[in-house]
């Protein structure tokens, strides 16, 4: 990678905005991002985002795709890894005079902890069943590893009572629990989260806050069992069911190598784990 090429775009992302816009894109890079959207994600003015894409494009480190009359931006994520790749081996001195191993050095969570505790936002819509679920299994199987969160777009303020009554037959904790609006989550107040799951389509397709600490975030879909009527015999094993895919997920999730794996590599095993 030529010299000229690598101070260009480091140029490209030493600015806030730009450097922003660029993490946004990383994070939604299999869907893209409509130009406009990017604007109105960051709170930008669009012409002034207009004039930061194209620094980016330049640089080499976005892509345009045309969608009809829509413009819709990626990230080139070669470009980027080359950056990875330049400073990790480059760099690489730097590791062998310190304490600190280079998968640490390239993506550490600001102020870390050797044995850092991971804060997980569960998302849908009415914060009734599935995130409350999620929470409480992993709060209880991250050892204290994790500390979990739920939240929903659009709250019914209070949990399913089918909810309870699963978290108590599987002996998951119960206490504290309550339906929320993902708002509390989006303040400068509120515990920076490293990774958000949607676990709704709905929710998944809402335009979510910009999250503060910008997070990892999957869509691990899972089918609402509220559906099934409270008369229905059947309900209780469709919670029963939604449970043990959500244990089983977070069981992958809670055996992954954090500390090890590049950013993008653990974005890319957090959505396949959606699919278990």
């Amino acid at each position: 990678m030529e010299k000229h090429i690598i101070v260009e775009a480091f140029a490209a992302i030493a600015q806030a905005t730009r450097l922003d816009a660029l993490r946004l894109l990383l994070d939604r890079r299999e869907t893209g991002v409509p130009a406009g959207d990017v604007a109105k994600l960051l709170d930008v003015p669009q012409n002034t985002m207009s004039a930061h894409l194209a620094v980016l494009k330049r640089a080499g480190l976005v892509r345009t795709e045309r969608h009809g009359t829509t413009i819709i931006y990626r990230p080139d994520t070669e470009r980027v890894w080359q950056l990875v790749d330049f400073l990790v081996t480059d760099f690489a001195a730097l590791a062998a005079t310190t304490d600190r191993s280079i998968s640490t050095a390239v993506i550490p969570r600001a102020g870390a902890a050797p044995d850092p505790v991971y804060n997980v936002l569960f998302l849908c819509t009415g914060n009734s069943v599935r995130s409350i679920l999620a929470e409480s299994v992993l709060n209880r199987d991250g050892g204290g590893r994790f500390r979990a969160f739920s939240a929903g777009n659009k709250p019914r303020g209070e949990i399913h009572p089918t909810t309870i009554a699963t978290l108590a037959e599987l002996d998951y904790p119960t206490e504290g629990l309550r339906s929320k609006s993902w708002d509390e989550f989006a303040s400068p107040e509120a515990p920076i989260m490293d990774f958000v799951f949607t676990l709704c389509d709905s929710a998944a397709g809402e335009e979510c806050p910009v999250w503060p600490g910008r997070p990892l975030t999957a869509h691990w879909g899972i089918e609402d069992p509220s559906i099934v009527g409270e008369a229905d015999f059947r309900q209780a094993a469709a919670f029963r069911q939604a449970a043990g895919y959500i244990r089983n997920r977070v069981a992958a999730f809670i055996s992954l190598p954090l500390d090890s794996l590049d950013r993008m590599s653990l974005r890319d095993k957090l959505r396949t784990i959606g699919s278990l």
